[in-house]
């Protein structure tokens, strides 16, 4: 599976976007950041004067210098400034007071940024806490159901905690829930519900290709051998799971209009109904989604470059970010330590004649990983006419070094 860097774009989305300016503003940067710290010293200084080392006023510097400190890649003294924060909101709010969220998003992301993903997800559990209880309703309910359901993601991809099936358990019934709160709050038509059914497809994706191996070893732990069962039934539903969210995301892209835009969104929802049946070898399945694409797209009249994006050429699935099976394929001129292959994707979608074309010897125990897992890929193959056609001698540079 093509492993992208989600864990810093993960860091960066845990903080307010005011913890991200400064990292982007013109000029002195490191001036800007040196004087904005010294102003929350100063504040903080301040406070403690008038108030004490326990002033209820002291979480939102110690929040802002903290953020700074982020900036400057000094994780280490922003996360004490952190939990100080998180300290001090619970002894002036309450056990679970809102004031702590931005605070616990700051050490969950320097947490990340240092590595530390063990403590990362311990307080990325608290946090979740934290906003379910006080957080009663509306959008920040849904982000919080949405960014743990992320988390388990990123939990899953590190290997965090024994049984990694229970993190993609958990991510279902996280944006499951973020689905149901937006049906509450905007109806079932709204293009709100479609980033938590995207999120429901692509773990679906991923409880469908699961692969058993001795982390499924449980013993005598009777919770993990509930975990364990009720796994193998999502398993096992997983197929019409797919369908079903695939149904829903088309019918929401179909509501939102007959523009050029929403019907191309129509497409591409259907190409993916297609993708879902191939990847589970239901062949005749995917061809009338495919079929049904085509059609969609020729509906929209001059659509060439539209049918191109999706049916010119042969892809790799499952086409969903982060899930995408392949590592990046990259210009071989420029990339002269690339692995360079040729094959070729049959009608069906399957690869054949797989040839490496480079010399590299020093890439070849990972060239050759990557050869086994390319013959075991499923491709949507390429459409000319209305009809999938077998595609010959594509050749690809894959980067396995970066």
């Amino acid at each position: 599976m093509n492993r992208l860097p989600l864990l810093p774009a993960l860091a960066l989305s845990l903080l307010p976007a005011s913890a991200t300016a400064a990292a982007v503003a013109p000029g002195d940067e490191q001036a800007q950041a040196s004087a904005s710290a010294r102003s929350y010293e100063l504040a903080i200084e301040s406070i403690e004067a008038m108030q004490g080392a326990y002033g209820a006023d002291l979480a939102e510097p110690l929040l802002g210098l903290g953020k700074t400190l982020q900036s400057q890649g000094r994780h280490e003294e922003a996360l004490r400034l952190f939990k100080r924060g998180v300290h001090l909101a619970r002894i002036n709010d309450g056990l679970y007071s809102k004031q702590q969220i931005p605070l616990l998003q700051g050490e969950i992301a320097s947490h990340v940024a240092r590595g530390d993903y063990a403590l990362a997800d311990e307080r990325q559990r608290y946090l979740y806490r934290v906003q379910l209880r006080s957080v009663d309703s509306g959008e920040a309910r849904t982000q919080a159901f949405m960014q743990q359901a992320a988390w388990q993601y990123e939990a899953y991809r590190l290997g965090l905690g024994p049984q990694g099936y229970a993190r993609l358990m958990n991510m279902w019934d996280l944006y499951r829930q973020a689905l149901n709160e937006v049906i509450a709050r905007e109806g079932e038509t709204s293009p709100g519900l479609l980033p938590p059914l995207y999120g429901m497809l692509q773990t679906q994706y991923l409880i469908s290709g699961y692969q058993w191996g001795d982390g499924a070893t449980i013993g005598d732990d009777v919770r993990a051998r509930q975990d364990l069962y009720r796994f193998s039934a999502y398993q096992a539903q997983s197929y019409e799971k797919g369908n079903a969210v695939l149904a829903a995301i088309l019918s929401v892209e179909r509501e939102q209009g007959s523009t050029h835009e929403h019907r191309l969104a129509a497409a591409r929802a259907l190409a993916m109904l297609g993708d879902w049946h191939l990847y589970h070898e239901q062949r005749t399945q995917a061809w009338q989604a495919y079929t049904q694409a085509l059609q969609e797209l020729d509906a929209l009249g001059d659509a060439k470059a539209e049918v191109a994006a999706l049916f010119a050429d042969p892809r790799p699935l499952p086409d969903l970010e982060g899930l995408r099976p392949l590592p990046p394929v990259v210009d071989a001129q420029a990339n002269p330590g690339a692995v360079l292959l040729e094959f070729g994707v049959s009608e069906s979608g399957r690869v054949y004649d797989l040839e490496r074309l480079d010399d590299n010897e020093a890439l070849d125990g990972r060239a050759n990983r990557l050869m086994r897992a390319l013959r075991k890929t499923k491709f949507r193959p390429r459409f000319e006419a209305g009809q999938s056609v077998a595609t010959e001698n594509i050749i690809r540079a894959f980067d396995l070094q970066s």
